[in-house]
């Protein structure tokens, strides 16, 4: 194995699971995860593998997240990526290897047009996976208590979802009082306005300007002319 913190840093490619990776594939589960996967045949071949991603397609309206997804019910086909499992060797760990995995099945997701998010399960004490996932933008939108079953004991796992070709989530019912107190504000300000519009007609009324000629008495007659507004 190549020392991926030596000064001569190895060259790591990307690529899709072939048959003959299963064997190391098994090795690589049993380290990280407590699965099986099918053996296979190797082919002799002399690259190393350290590090996968697997998932799979999921109709939306048949998957665990289907109420945490804003979708057209009329388009039956709108899918979703399920990551199944993700894991690098611990020498190559901290070298982004992770993160470019996800990349690539976010990459994937959004060539197909149908799909609507990634998501995956996360256990609740995995923190630098919790941490990953925040930094590369995934909501964490539920616990689900229990939800490992791990040499006999329990463990909650936290659900990430990554919305791509505009999905989005529905609103919450946070979001929904929010946006109603809102609107409910908003149309109470506009009666206000009226109202204080109308006040303000009935205070200044219009009116109309008229002239007269009035005499006034004093030592001497004089005719002065007086103008005066006439309120209707």
């Amino acid at each position: 194995m190549v020392n991926p913190k030596s000064s001569h840093r190895p060259t790591i490619c990307y690529r899709p699971i072939r048959p003959s990776d299963l064997e190391i594939l098994e090795q690589l589960h049993a380290d990280v995860f407590p699965i099986s996967v099918d053996r296979g045949r190797p082919n002799g071949q002399s690259d190393e593998l350290i590090g996968f991603v697997t998932a799979r397609i999921v109709l939306a309206k048949e998957s665990e997240i289907g109420d945490l997804l804003r979708y057209d019910p009329s388009k039956p086909d709108q899918t979703l990526v399920y990551i199944l499992t993700l894991g690098v060797v611990e020498a190559y760990r901290n070298l982004g290897i992770a993160t470019a995995l996800i990349r690539e099945v976010i990459k994937y997701s959004l060539s197909i047009p149908t799909c609507r998010a990634v998501y995956l399960h996360v256990i609740s004490y995995n923190n630098p996976a919790i941490h990953l996932y925040k930094k590369m933008a995934f909501k964490c939108i539920r616990r689900l208590q229990g939800f490992y079953l791990i040499n006999g004991q329990h463990y909650d796992s936290y659900l990430f979802v990554y919305y791509v070709n505009g999905g989005c989530s529905p609103c919450s019912p946070l979001e929904f009082v929010t946006a109603v107190v809102s609107y409910v504000r908003s149309g109470l300000k506009m009666v206000a306005a009226r109202l204080r519009k109308n006040e303000e007609k009935q205070k200044w009324p219009k009116c109309k300007e008229t002239h007269s000629l009035i005499s006034i008495q004093n030592k001497r007659n004089l005719t002065t002319e007086c103008t005066s507004y006439e309120c209707v």
